[in-house]
């Protein structure tokens, strides 16, 4: 049998190479992937948005093959959502799910987006919103230093108290609990009823106490906080949608790898905001169900009764744009250019 004779050299440089390889390999998988932390004031499981951020966490490992990571920090761990927006921002924490009230603190101009019965009803906001209002909010988003990743959804904003709140002037000399913004004290003031900006947790004191008659809110707050007990007849006028809006601080998000950058914007695509939209509605139509099932009221308006509102509330709108502050004018008039293509 011929045998091959092979120089020690070459045979060296061989096997440099087999334990080169060896080692790059062990070095890719020992490698840890980049964690972001990601923070949400949900609860920390029996809802949809635990769902969801688990489900965008798992489409972001899988989009870039275990090199990232999404970290959450639920039930407000990191901080409230006014607080940790605001972080997102500065870059000290890397991402979360903020409600329209948080986000707006960021970008005034969201605020105009939950402006009371602006839009007639859920698929005209739906399609403002996905087709008119994505862009523009990115670009005013990416001025503030902050990547805009995508809508969800916290739910419809209704009216809770001890009695209906059909008509504008069953407001009339209401005490009304409200958060600490603008367009919920101009809503309640332009109707004869009296705004107190108070903490979540004021909430229920202040209907025990007589110091609030009537709040707004979603029954996703409302019935898990206890609320629904001291303020038992739900009036579901649609007030406004909130939207949610996943922020990561853009900083953060261009230092990442384009690759990386490409899979967190795919793994965003993944659940289209419609998708959202129906886990939260029908979470939602669950709790109605158990707030009746409890003994609580459920009090429908007609399609009627909620244009009556709308038609009280307009000549409010030009002062809620014009008291909001950026650029809200040119933020509204593509809102109105959106909502009357959607009309189409």
């Amino acid at each position: 049998m011929m045998q091959t004779h092979v120089p020690a050299a070459a045979l060296m440089a061989a096997v440099g190479c087999a334990m080169l390889s060896m080692s790059t390999g062990v070095a890719a998988q020992d490698k840890k992937p980049i964690e972001l932390r990601y923070s949400s004031g949900a609860p920390p499981k029996g809802n949809p948005w635990v769902t969801q951020i688990e489900r965008f966490a798992k489409h972001v490992e899988e989009e870039s093959k275990g090199e990232l990571k999404i970290q959450p920090f639920l039930n407000s761990a990191l901080g409230s959502e006014q607080d940790t927006v605001q972080q997102v921002a500065r870059g000290r924490i890397d991402m979360g799910g903020y409600a329209s009230g948080a986000a707006a603190l960021v970008v005034p101009e969201v605020a105009l987006l939950v402006m009371p019965f602006y839009f007639r009803n859920v698929a005209e906001f739906d399609c403002v919103l996905d087709n008119h209002m994505t862009k523009p909010v990115a670009e005013l988003y990416d001025k503030k230093g902050v990547k805009f990743l995508g809508w969800t959804e916290v739910g419809s904003i209704e009216l809770f108290g001890k009695k209906p709140f059909l008509a504008p002037k069953d407001l009339n000399g209401a005490k009304a609990a409200i958060y600490a913004n603008k367009t919920q004290s101009l809503f309640f003031s332009s109707l004869g009823a009296s705004p107190t900006p108070l903490g979540l947790p004021e909430w229920i004191p202040a209907f025990q106490t007589g110091m609030a008659d009537v709040v707004m809110t979603p029954i996703t707050f409302a019935l898990p906080s206890g609320l629904t007990k001291v303020a038992p007849v739900a009036t579901r006028l649609g007030v406004y949608d909130s939207p949610a809006l996943t922020l990561m601080n853009k900083a953060t998000f261009d230092k990442l790898p384009k690759h990386l950058q490409d899979a967190l914007v795919k793994a965003g695509e993944r659940t289209p905001s419609s998708q959202y939209r129906a886990e939260v509605r029908g979470f939602e139509g669950v709790l109605y169900g158990m707030h009746e099932k409890a003994g609580g009221q459920i009090v429908v308006a007609t399609q009627e009764q909620r244009d009556a509102w709308r038609k009280q509330l307009e000549p409010v709108y030009p002062k809620i744009v014009k008291e909001t502050g950026g650029t809200s004018e040119a933020f509204f008039a593509t809102m109105e250019a959106g909502r009357k293509a959607c009309a189409k």
